[in-house]
């Protein structure tokens, strides 16, 4: 057996071995605002909920590993005293990953993620449109358990109103739990659906995707692709250039077909089996070819 003393090793190997042991662990998928208004959107899967009168949710802000810097969402908490809590379920997976990015400050991830704000009733963060269950919060305390690199910084809130979409009740009202679909976190890329079983999430710290904003309005509004869809194809930090397209393109008789009669909805459908599939380069191709 590997026996380990936490003094002894790294920070981060501490984090990993932790990450890959305590799962699975559900997702607070945070919204916060700043004092000036902007919206902030993150998710954390040191979470849980504590108690039910009054109605507790804890979820943990760590200061970051590498730099032992902090993130948007504890500042914003510390200023406003506010959070909305949105639950995550599988149809929003990518979504809320892509959220994840560390864009710079000021930038709004649910137009990066291609997520909807709703006004919350009793809080100023919006809430999340696509989220099965979305949790308006006061914080009533932010427990810092310490000042270095690693440290979390406990965020303990009481829920004040709860938004629980109808589509995932049962005939007496209380939430199916085939219905809601949800997924939690584990180790390294790995999530788990709690209806399925393990998938895979590749995590956006190693490159900036340019968001869901960014992709052309003909492909961000079709009818075919999904939140997860747009998620992935989100999270690419540059497009394929016109040469690699045309060099995909070669010899692939049935996908020229549909791109010289503009039968969009078959290139859309075509592309999906790309993204299912994890092509997500050879599905912007398709998407972008002319």
């Amino acid at each position: 057996m590997l026996t380990i003393d936490p003094k002894e090793v790294s920070t981060g190997k501490v984090h990993h071995y932790l990450l890959g042991a305590v799962g699975p662990r559900p997702i607070c998928f945070a919204s916060t605002m700043d004092l000036e208004g902007n919206a902030n959107l993150s998710p954390f899967s040191f979470f849980n909920c504590f108690s039910a009168n009054p109605p507790i949710l804890v979820f943990s802000v760590a200061r970051r590993v590498r730099d032992n810097t902090t993130k948007h969402t504890l500042h914003n908490v510390r200023e406003t005293g506010e959070v909305v809590v949105n639950i995550v379920n599988y149809s929003i997976v990518q979504q809320m990953s892509l959220a994840s990015t560390e864009y710079p400050d000021g930038v709004d991830e649910f137009l990066k993620a291609g997520l909807t704000k709703v006004k919350s009733d009793l809080v100023k963060p919006f809430r999340v449109k696509e989220s099965p269950v979305q949790l308006e919060c006061k914080v009533k305390e932010v427990m810092a358990m310490g000042d270095e690199a690693g440290a979390g910084n406990l965020i303990i809130c009481e829920v004040v109103k709860m938004h629980i979409s109808r589509d995932v009740l049962d005939d007496e009202g209380a939430i199916d739990q085939h219905k809601i679909d949800q997924v939690a976190r584990m180790g390294g890329n790995w999530y788990t659906r709690a209806n399925q079983g393990m998938f895979e999430v590749p995590k956006p710290l190693h490159n900036l995707g340019m968001g869901v904003d960014k992709i052309p309005d003909e492909i961000r509004l079709s009818t075919i692709l999904t939140g997860n869809d747009l998620g992935k194809l989100g999270n690419v930090e540059q497009l394929p250039e016109e040469g690699m397209i045309k060099e995909f393109m070669r010899e692939r008789w049935e996908e020229l077909d549909m791109v010289a009669t503009g039968d969009r909805q078959r290139i859309h459908r075509r592309a999906q089996e790309y993204l299912h599939e994890d092509r997500v380069d050879e599905a912007w191709k398709l998407l972008l070819a002319k």
